[in-house]
């Protein structure tokens, strides 16, 4: 098969299309011919040399996928032969196949082409992993979301909307604050010319958020905890602005407030199972009744993820960008 192998870390030029050894499914694993992928920020990272893959992971870029299953290992069951799923990856998507643990696996929700499924199990699962069964958002509590336009952003925004939240999105100028509009989102606010502390206060009456999903990091921590509500919950899912920052846990105590931070890639197997299952049980039908949708920015074959890292950097995309084989959906 053919796959995006990455022989030198560097800029998006070191991604390189190349002939490498079909995978084999393993015990509780499938065999995915990959119709797409989707481009994350984890990829970029890949590329650069700073987030390697779990041990026993594809050496592979690609964190998700949308295909067809040709094989199934050992201790396989409830999937046959050709069902069209997409799949939660530790790796491996930029591939032509690539093996799936079972667990991982969704199907392709009703009414959804193939090729946009890849647009799904990435977002789905680390927005309801970490705003509903972490930071348990319920009806009428805000949720704060940094990078609303972004692929977790836009589905941020459309899960809490199905259940019911207010929903406050920071991103940069007023066209991606229309899209984050479209999707419904409550309270925009242009982080480039707004103070997002400031802004969240005046929308909730001085409340503040109940949830905050940060992809920031270090940059954001303390301005977080000021946006805060009494009982609020900062998830913290990305360190796009550093990794170490100073947090006053006075002001922590004083709201009675939380700090949780998560990855997906590392979890351990029943711990990602457990997750694709909740987004099959929550999410999937939503999806099936148009409530929710996957939002696209474009699709670019796949030999050309080069490009598709540029424009993930350039960050002048709405949602996720997508990567297609010479596959057909």
């Amino acid at each position: 098969m053919y796959a995006i192998t990455i022989p030198e870390p560097g800029g998006p030029e070191a991604l390189v299309w190349a002939e490498v050894p079909d995978p084999v499914p393993g015990e509780g694993e499938v065999l995915v011919d990959v119709v797409s992928s989707a481009v994350n920020r984890a990829d970029v990272l890949q590329r650069q040399g700073f987030y390697n893959p779990p041990p026993g992971a594809s050496p592979y870029p690609g964190l998700e996928c949308a295909g067809r299953i040709s094989a199934l290992g050992p201790g396989v069951v409830g999937w046959s032969v050709g069902d069209e799923v997409c799949g939660l990856l530790a790796g491996g998507g930029y591939a032509e196949k690539v093996a799936v643990p079972a667990g991982q696996l969704l199907p392709v929700p009703e009414g959804l082409d193939l090729t946009l499924a890849a647009a799904l199990p990435e977002v789905t699962s680390t927005v309801w992993s970490n705003v509903f069964m972490v930071a348990h958002l319920r009806p009428t509590e805000t949720l704060l979301v940094h990078g609303g336009s972004s692929g977790i952003g836009t589905m941020a925004i459309q899960l809490a909307k199905a259940v019911g939240a207010q929903v406050a999105v920071t991103a940069g100028g007023p066209e991606k604050l229309a899209r984050c509009a479209e999707l419904g989102a409550d309270i925009l606010i242009d982080y480039r010319e707004q103070d997002f502390v400031e802004e969240v206060r005046k929308a909730t009456d001085g409340a503040g958020a109940d949830v905050i999903l940060d992809i920031i990091g270090a940059k954001y921590l303390d301005r977080n905890v000021q946006a805060l509500a009494v009982n609020g919950r900062l998830a913290i899912i990305g360190l796009q602005g550093g990794a170490k920052g100073e947090l006053n846990l006075g002001a922590l105590l004083n709201k009675r407030a939380a700090v949780t931070a998560t990855s997906l890639r590392g979890r351990p197997l029943a711990e990602k199972a457990a997750i694709v299952a909740a987004v099959r049980e929550h999410v999937w039908p939503l999806i099936a009744d148009g409530v929710v949708r996957p939002i696209v920015d474009r699709v670019l074959p796949m030999r050309d993820a080069a490009e598709a890292h540029r424009v993930m950097e350039s960050s002048t995309h709405v949602g996720k960008v997508l990567l297609q084989t010479h596959a057909t959906a």
